[in-house]
C-alpha cells in the first residue's frame, strides 16, 4: 500500500500539476489532501476545478474554512483575493471537507487533530523564524489518538517525527507556498523553506509497518509568478520563485497559517 500526501496547495496549479505528475511516475494507491487548497493570488479556480475532478479525500484547512466561516470584515487578504473568483459550486465543494478523516489507519488533519490553526511539528521561534518543535511540544497533541500515522500540514515545512511509542507523524510540506510573510507582528514573521520546489510526502506500508518519505519536485513557476505580480502580491512572487519571502523592500503580504 502506498499513499501520497499533499497539503497547502494555495491555488498554485502549476505546482499541483508537477506533484501529480511525480506521483504518477512513482505510483500511489491514493492521494490524501490535508487542506488549504485554493486561497491565494495565483489560480484558485483552476486549482479547485482540478481537485474536484480528482475527488481526493480532503480535510479542511483553516484557509478553506475561512472562505465561508469568517466575517468579511475579518477576511485575510488571501481570501479576499480568492472569494470573488469562486462560484457557489466551488464553495459548496469546500464546505464538504471534514475537519479530520481516516484512510486505512492513517489520521488526516490540517494543523493538529484538535485545531486547524495550530502549528504542530514546527513552531514560531526566535528571530521571527520557524523552528522544529521539540518532543515535549509535539507529543501532547497526539494524546488520545492511537492511529499508527497522523498527518498534518499548515506550517508549510516538511518533517517526519517518530514518537517513542512508534507512532509516525508527518508534515509533507507545502505543494504551492514554500515561503510566506505574516506582517501582523513587528517585526514581521517569515517562514522560508529556501527552495521553490513543490513538496509532497509518501507513506509506504512495508511488512505491516508504515514508513514515510519526503519529496521535492522542481517545476516552472513563471505563470504563477506573473499572476502574483499582476495582483500586486510581490512577496508571493518571490516566495514561489525562490523559496524565500524576505519582506525587505517587498510589498506587505497577508498572514498565512
Amino acid at each position: 500500500m502506498r499513499l501520497a500526501v499533499i497539503a497547502d496547495i494555495h491555488g498554485n496549479s502549476a505546482a499541483l500539476e508537477a506533484v501529480l505528475g511525480d506521483i504518477a511516475r512513482i505510483g500511489a494507491d491514493a492521494i490524501l489532501n490535508l487542506g488549504d487548497c485554493i486561497s491565494g493570488p495565483l489560480d484558485p479556480v483552476g486549482t479547485a476545478d482540478r481537485l474536484m475532478d480528482l475527488g481526493l479525500t480532503t480535510v479542511s484547512g483553516n484557509h478553506d474554512r475561512w472562505l465561508y466561516d469568517r466575517p468579511p470584515a475579518e477576511q485575510p487578504l488571501w481570501e479576499q483575493w480568492t472569494l470573488p473568483l469562486l462560484s457557489s459550486h466551488h464553495l459548496d465543494w469546500v464546505k464538504t471537507f471534514p475537519a479530520t478523516a481516516v484512510v486505512e489507519d492513517v489520521l488526516m488533519t490540517h494543523g493538529t487533530p484538535a485545531s486547524d490553526t495550530q502549528d504542530w511539528l514546527h513552531r514560531r521561534g526566535a528571530h521571527m523564524r520557524m523552528r522544529m518543535a521539540s518532543l515535549e511540544e509535539i507529543a501532547p497533541e497526539a494524546e488520545g489518538y492511537d492511529h499508527p500515522v497522523i498527518l498534518s500540514g499548515h506550517t508549510h515545512f516538511p518533517r517526519i517525527v517518530r514518537l517513542p511509542d512508534g507512532r509516525l507523524l508527518m508534515n509533507p510540506g507545502a505543494v504551492g507556498c514554500p515561503a510566506y510573510l505574516d506582517d501582523r507582528t513587528d517585526p514581521p514573521f517569515l517562514a522560508e523553506t529556501g527552495a521553490p520546489d513543490a513538496r509532497y510526502g509518501v507513506l509506504d506500508r512495508v511488512n505491516g509497518l508504515w514508513q514515510a518519505s519526503l519529496h521535492a519536485v522542481p517545476y516552472d513557476p513563471t505563470e504563477m509568478m506573473a499572476r502574483a505580480h499582476a495582483i500586486g502580491a510581490e512577496s508571493w512572487a518571490r516566495a514561489i520563485g525562490s523559496g524565500w519571502a524576505d519582506y525587505r523592500g517587498a510589498a506587505p503580504s497577508a498572514p498565512a497559517g
